[in-house]
């Protein structure tokens, strides 16, 4: 019996030993990984993605745990290589002890990927499970409309906009200039940009407060060569819409560049950051103006300041 508790004893603390062991090893890693990740960040700001995608490898080498390496790793991959992009996206999905805001950037990133692939029915079920995990997601509600509005789906664009509505206790003028924007977009469609113009400009009366309008104002104003009045509505936009607003900031840039005036660039990408200190993208962009002004040390501040709040 005491040879019994002897051999347990000792197998107690040989398993307490190496957990601590490997505890301490990992602890140890830590600072590398985070500091390989901050260097992976920062080649994605200078462009050079090839960089990033091999300093990402090193990350999940060292820590396969490091889920947010494989996240920004499967969307560096996504405009070249999609269907690899889905792949790491994937795998990421069956990982245990996620948290909720991991499995929401997860399958935001998948519903990402699909998009790009025009495979909108995989998209339209990847925001939907976001939907499961926080029924309340802002972003996946306005993906799923979005995807209606482009298919022209009017009849599932009011569902989802009558739910965002209910989350949101907006107004029914928000509805209504909603559609507004949505008959925009079909006279659009169509060619008929005067019609469209008015019906933005409508919607813009109805409810100033609804960012879209703004948005595909600016296109139209894009469209008959108006940058000056394109720019002031995208900017409008960016800033009415914080997260969905980055798909307008490449045409911001060029519109300031087209008109001699790239030096704002930063200014707007600060007010950005000032209303929304946690948009990435935005992040990014103005780390990479910075730059290319030479203020590297100022780049790599903003870059590490991400990395922390990963």
């Amino acid at each position: 019996m005491n040879f019994i508790y002897v051999y347990l004893g000792i197998l107690f603390a040989i398993v307490l030993g190496s957990y601590f062991y490997y505890r301490s090893i990992k602890s140890n890693n830590q600072p590398l990984v985070d500091a390989l990740y901050t260097e992976a960040l920062n080649s994605m700001v200078n462009g050079d993605t090839n960089s990033a995608v091999q300093i990402l490898k090193r990350v999940v080498k060292q820590d396969s745990n490091h889920v947010r390496a494989y996240l920004q790793l499967g969307n560096i991959l996504r405009n070249d290589n999609p269907e690899q992009a889905i792949k790491i996206h994937q795998s990421l999905t069956v990982r245990p002890n996620l948290s909720r805001h991991l499995q929401v950037d997860i399958h935001s990133a998948l519903a990402d990927d699909y998009r790009l692939l025009s495979n909108d029915s995989k998209a339209k079920e990847e925001a939907k499970l976001i939907l499961g995990i926080e029924k309340r997601n802002l972003w996946a509600l306005n993906f799923l409309i979005n995807i209606s509005v482009e298919n022209q789906n009017w009849e599932e664009a009011f569902k989802w906009t009558k739910q965002l509505q209910r989350i949101t206790g907006k107004k029914a003028a928000i509805d209504e200039a909603r559609f507004d924007v949505y008959k925009g977009l079909d006279c659009l469609e169509s060619g008929n940009i005067e019609m469209a113009r008015s019906l933005f400009k409508k919607a813009i009366k109805v409810s100033p407060k609804f960012a879209l309008s703004y948005r595909y104002l600016g296109d139209v104003f894009e469209q008959t060569r108006d940058l000056v009045k394109a720019l002031e509505n995208w900017e409008k936009f960016a800033l009415k819409d914080l997260n969905g607003g980055t798909v307008v900031y490449s045409k911001i840039e060029s519109a300031l560049f087209d008109l001699g005036r790239f030096s704002e660039v930063e200014k707007f990408y600060r007010k950005i950051l000032q209303s929304n200190p946690s948009n990435f993208e935005a992040t990014i962009r103005l780390a990479n103006v910075l730059e290319e002004k030479g203020e590297s040390a100022a780049a790599l501040t903003l870059i590490e300041n991400v990395s922390s709040n990963q």
